[in-house]
């Protein structure tokens, strides 16, 4: 072989490999991504842990960008940003779009866990749901294992029977718990998150509906001093994407985001678990006041909060009801 022959064939090797390493490099998407909360609230920390995961094991072919929060968008447009093609996954609750999913009451209710629901079905079912109500593509179920509670700036007095008197007593509500707050004499407050730290500052309401996850990322334990337990409803976090997008993704693409969702699910639980026991301590040293109801009233407060959230979504008339609280609710 001559040396230019030689040469050429190299060229021409070269060629193909450059082409080979232009053409895989060429594959690699990257997802635009945004969250319903802050970036420095912790359910936008726990999210980045799914970015970081994703990016991780979808390096050359799949990677997130995590570009902000409600700064982006409103939290109540950002899913509708997402089914437009505007950004390309969003992490929040999806129980902002109750109106038109009744079927995010199923999380609302839950008894179980998001890996649970994905071994006997459940999850499937809200997949369809996310699909056929919001057009989008459910991912993830994220940061089950949380409850919310009642806290409250002075604490309500106890009867007898060791319930609580909370008639009368204005707290800050989110729509998923209108109908049990109201139940107990509660007049719920609907307040933007950003807003609700002046309004305890100012006494304008008397507490708020809120986990224990992300009251000291708030400050708001400054003025909340009391809190009821136990805590009631679970997780509505998800991960959606534009359903276009995800389908134009390579399966290779679309096996590591689903992989990575399900690993997320487990680990984000466990971190819930970890942080809860943590701030719960923390508060109390600081001088929370806990109040625990106990036996029958105990009872009462939790059947009370579980059959308002089962009982909207039955009226809502969804064909959906059975399957899932067959598969989402055990209590």
């Amino acid at each position: 072989m001559t040396r230019l022959n030689r040469f050429l064939r190299s060229a021409a090797i070269a060629g193909v490999l450059s082409g080979l390493a232009f053409g895989a490099a060429a594959q690699e998407v990257t997802l635009r991504a945004i969250s319903a909360f802050p970036k420095p609230l912790y359910f936008s920390q726990s999210f980045q842990k799914f970015v970081d995961l994703v990016n991780e094991k979808g390096e050359g072919v799949v990677q997130i960008d995590f570009i902000g929060g409600p700064e982006m968008f409103p939290p109540m447009q950002q899913v509708d940003a997402v089914r437009r093609g505007v950004v390309d996954m969003q992490y929040g609750p999806a129980t902002y779009y109750l109106g038109k999913m009744p079927e995010a009451d199923a999380w609302v209710g839950m008894t179980v866990t998001a890996s649970e629901a994905r071994e006997n079905g459940g999850f499937a079912v809200m997949q369809k749901a996310f699909s056929e109500k919001l057009n989008v593509q459910l991912l993830a179920h994220a940061d089950t294992g949380f409850n919310f509670h009642i806290y409250t700036l002075r604490a309500p007095e106890q009867a007898a029977d060791g319930s609580l008197d909370l008639d009368g007593f204005k707290i800050r509500s989110q729509p998923i718990y209108k109908e049990f707050f109201e139940g107990m004499g509660i007049i719920p407050v609907s307040v933007p998150v950003p807003d609700v730290y002046t309004g305890l500052e100012r006494g304008t309401f008397d507490g708020s509906g809120w986990p224990i996850l992300g009251i000291k990322d708030l400050s708001w334990d400054k003025f909340l001093r009391t809190r009821i337990d136990p805590g009631f409803f679970n997780s509505d976090l998800a991960v959606v994407m534009n359903p276009a997008k995800w389908e134009g993704l390579s399966d290779e693409a679309k096996q590591i985001l689903n992989e990575a969702a399900a690993e997320y699910e487990a680990s984000s639980t466990a971190a819930v678990e970890s942080t809860i026991e943590a701030t719960d301590a923390q508060v109390r040293e600081e001088g929370m006041e806990v109040i625990t109801l106990e036996g029958e009233a105990r009872t009462k407060f939790l059947d009370a909060a579980y059959d308002s959230a089962w009982a909207r979504m039955k009226a809502s008339g969804t064909p959906y009801y059975e399957e899932l609280r067959k598969s989402y609710y055990t209590r």
